[in-house]
């Protein structure tokens, strides 16, 4: 059995009282505070002795495990069902006391809801909810609207859509899209919201925690074989290429060509023709076996052909819970954990390793700010180091530079970066 800090006793007595009185509570704790054993404390407060029904927590599926393993330790009264947002529709028309909304800002997307966001407004029907996020409007405050509007309690209950709420929240924008005229809700008006919903949430940092070590970064950046150069440059100014094997490469608009250069200057990149997932330098890979040798690593990885060039190199692991528990030195092959960034960033724990090598990024600026959050803990004592690998020249540093700043990198900022001018014809060019 686990003993909570004294602050995760207080918040979640608080909670208890949000969801005795408004059937609502918003734990925004930022990450690697506790939010999961706090909230899990908070149902057992408001779930009484006769009242004892399931309790479902809905999560991402690598945070699943050690969720289950939190429960374990907590031995609350209740019945934990643990299972992740993609799998909603297998438990809806189940009954449950309390439901536990991990990761609450996923469910934001607006104007329209997304489809699961629509089950689990089912699902929700007259329950309490408490929702977990460090960061519950990464991008706009107009996220807020649809994580309240699954809970029959809501705060904007009055409001029967997005747009309604809109009106009378947002300061509505027209933009062009591909010369496309489109509205834009993103600039919502924060302190009007805030007179409606603020009293449902409960903030906590890791100042606030204890916490005594912040997250240092350091940019390494390599040089690429000359194939990766070559391969860009050739991309960027005729948009295709055909290789010796008959592999197609296509960058027929700038989106496809963005995210091609986004592969090819980690050494990987998407047969089009054939769907496959190559890798053809592995220099990012090579570096980080020769740097980091002797060190507990773990590794953020973006695309596939980047999992198969880590899983050649390196003996991996993507269970968080084993790798915390892998002693170095064990195996002749140490272990190192690995994930895919859009997968990992979240709810799950990589305290025990001794830096994190992001040999990747990801466009979104919620992705940066969650990555760099999985080595820390309350009980880290030895320094939080994480490294970027760039390729030298490469895309990664400008989408680095977005990102720092809390902003996406876009097609905007492509187009700007790399000066491509738009509908430029793809041209044919065979290899050699």
């Amino acid at each position: 059995m686990i003993t909570l800090r004294s602050y995760q006793i207080a918040i979640s007595d608080k909670a208890c009282a949000l969801l005795q009185q408004f059937k609502i509570a918003y734990l925004s704790m930022q990450v690697r505070t506790g939010k999961t054993l706090t909230a899990l404390s908070a149902a057992d407060k408001f779930l009484t002795d006769n009242e004892v029904t399931d309790v479902l927590f809905l999560t991402k599926k690598k945070a699943i495990s050690s969720i289950e393993t939190d429960y374990g330790l907590l031995m609350p009264k209740y019945k934990l069902v643990v299972t992740n947002y993609e799998s909603v529709n297998k438990v809806v028309g189940k009954d449950f006391g309390v439901i536990i909304c991990d990761e609450a800002h996923c469910l934001g997307q607006f104007p329209q809801p997304a489809e699961r966001t629509k089950q689990l407004k089912e699902l929700c029907k007259g329950k309490p909810i408490i929702y977990l996020s460090g960061t519950p409007t990464p991008e706009s405050y107009s996220q807020i609207y649809h994580q309240f509007w699954i809970s029959d309690y809501s705060p904007f209950a009055d409001y029967a859509n997005f747009y309604k709420w809109a009106n009378d929240f947002v300061n509505r924008k027209k933009r062009y899209f591909y010369n496309r005229e489109i509205n834009d809700y993103s600039n919502a008006r924060q302190a009007e919201i805030d007179r409606f919903c603020k009293h449902l949430f409960i903030s906590y940092t890791q100042e606030e925690a204890g916490f005594v070590q912040d997250v240092k970064e350091h940019v390494l950046k390599i040089q690429m074989k000359d194939v990766t150069y070559n391969l860009a440059d050739k991309m960027r100014k005729k948009r295709v290429h055909i290789g010796t094997n008959g592999e197609e490469i296509v960058a027929d608009t700038e989106v496809k060509l963005m995210q091609k250069l986004h592969q090819i200057y980690s050494g990987t990149v998407i047969a089009d023709n054939l769907q496959q997932p190559i890798y053809f330098d592995t220099s990012k890979v090579e570096f980080i076996k020769q740097q980091f040798k002797g060190k507990k690593i773990a590794i953020f990885y973006k695309f596939r052909a980047e999992e198969l060039m880590l899983k050649k190199y390196f003996n991996t692991t993507s269970d968080p819970d084993f790798f915390n528990r892998y002693v170095y030195g064990e195996f002749v092959d140490d272990m190192v954990f690995i994930s895919q960034i859009q997968s990992g960033r979240e709810g799950i724990n990589l305290s025990t390793a001794d830096c994190l090598i992001m040999l990747n990024i990801d466009f979104s600026s919620v992705s940066y700010q969650q990555a760099r959050a999985r080595l820390q803990s309350k009980e880290r004592t030895k320094e939080c180091l994480l490294y970027w690998i760039f390729c030298d020249g490469g895309i990664e540093e400008k989408i680095y530079k977005a990102v720092m700043g809390k902003q996406d990198y876009t097609l905007s900022y492509f187009k700007r970066d790399f000066k491509i001018k738009s509908n430029e014809p793809a041209r044919i060019d065979k290899a050699g």
